[in-house]
């Protein structure tokens, strides 16, 4: 038989997801009748709010038709409202409606950055940065973190010597997925700072904004001097839980950027119209569902932490947002010890499974004793899913011990 066309560098180097990459070793311990508490993936448990559902059986017209390449002004203005009830000002052009938080990131890097170019990050950072830079063509420099300092950024001096005459943008994510990290003001204006002296462009996921449990998280577009670098991309799949909905937005007051965005917008033709449909009805409703969605991820996050507290030899900080806590385990390798987890462990009938470190860095050999949590789950489920961990790694280690 003839030998299949050879496939692209891009290919070959695209990664699988360290968030995915374990289900089938879940879905077979599922098989046989193992209950798995998924603490691997950033999907809420909590239910989409009824007003997405009852606007989009109200549409009304018989043809679905496409739609505005900028997305549907129903929606759009929706988010309007819900930037200036944060004191964000915006006009109606500074935003572009994408298919979830993911295209907005690809748009994004695609637009600030030609293939070559390199673009910072910090890591440990959301692992499909990666995935997204590779489509783009574009080489993310990793500019590292350290647990012990809760994921707070570096220095200026230490960011700075990762700059190249390559490098057009910084990427923050606030809060952090995966780490939790809420950053303070003195952050942002370190990286505002850096990117009018280095003319760079801030390239802001947001995704994460309502989720913020000691303070609020302040936005990139609330940085005076910032107006034609801040980039923001951001997302409705957590803030009501709509992640099947695949609606994001990216925003910026950037005018020659936003042209851009609407051609890439162009390109794909338009967004899902009836999901937009649904979420201008979520956002036109405020603010409603926050403070108990927030008071409910609070209670998560106490008892994951104070679970994870009792394992002898777990580091990790409290987290200050998002929904996720990345902890450092006392196994010898994360990602044998995850698959372990679902293919030789069990307590009770039941096991966990986590998403590995590796993947949520670039710099290779970090994170290969990390693994981030997603306390997704009510607080009696999450507890019980970190105690199974604790117990697993016990056994796993005594097992290393007789090898």
């Amino acid at each position: 038989m003839t030998p299949a066309p050879q496939l692209s560098h891009r290919a070959s180097i695209m990664p699988a997801s360290p968030i995915r990459k374990l289900v089938p070793l879940g879905d077979a311990a599922k098989q046989r009748g193992t209950h798995v508490y998924h603490l691997n993936i950033g999907q809420p448990d909590i239910e989409t709010p009824p007003e997405f559902f009852d606007a989009v059986r109200a549409y009304q017209e018989k043809v679905i038709a496409y739609g505005n390449s900028q997305g549907i002004r129903l929606f759009i203005e929706s988010l309007q409202e819900y930037y200036a009830s944060l004191s964000i000002p915006l006009a109606f052009n500074d935003i572009v409606i994408t298919t979830g938080g993911s295209e907005a990131i690809m748009f994004a890097m695609m637009a600030v950055a030609q293939p070559g170019d390199e673009i910072l990050v910090f890591e440990p950072f959301y692992t499909n940065y990666n995935g997204f830079a590779i489509m783009a063509g574009v080489t993310l420099v990793p500019v590292g973190t350290k647990a012990e300092d809760g994921f707070h950024l570096p220095s200026a001096e230490e960011i700075e010597a990762h700059l190249t005459p390559r490098t057009r943008a910084m990427v923050i994510c606030n809060p952090n997925n995966p780490t939790g990290t809420v950053l303070g003001d003195d952050e942002l204006l370190m990286v505002r700072d850096l990117a009018l002296k280095h003319n760079l462009y801030v390239l802001s996921d947001e995704v994460y904004r309502e989720f913020a449990y000691e303070g609020a998280a302040r936005s990139v577009l609330q940085l005076e001097g910032l107006e034609q670098h801040a980039v923001v991309m951001d997302s409705l799949s957590k803030r009501y839980s709509l992640c099947g909905g695949r609606m994001g937005a990216v925003i910026s007051r950037n005018r020659a950027f936003m042209e851009v965005m609407l051609r890439f917008g162009q390109a794909r033709l338009c967004s899902a119209t009836l999901e937009q449909v649904g979420a201008a009805a979520l956002v036109a409703a405020g603010a409603k569902y926050f403070d108990p969605m927030i008071a409910e991820y609070r209670q998560r996050r106490d008892a994951t932490f104070e679970e994870l507290q009792n394992i002898p030899g777990m580091l990790c900080r409290k987290p200050s947002g998002a929904f996720y806590i990345m902890a450092q385990f006392p196994v010898d390798d994360i990602e044998r010890f995850a698959a372990w987890l679902l293919t030789d462990f069990s307590d009770g009938g039941e096991t966990t499974m986590l998403a590995p470190g590796p993947g949520f860095y670039a710099t290779p050999g970090r994170g290969t004793s990390e693994a981030r949590l997603a306390y997704v789950l009510n607080a009696p489920e999450c507890r019980r899913a970190v105690e199974i961990v604790a117990r697993g790694i016990e056994a796993y280690n005594s097992l290393n011990r007789k090898d």
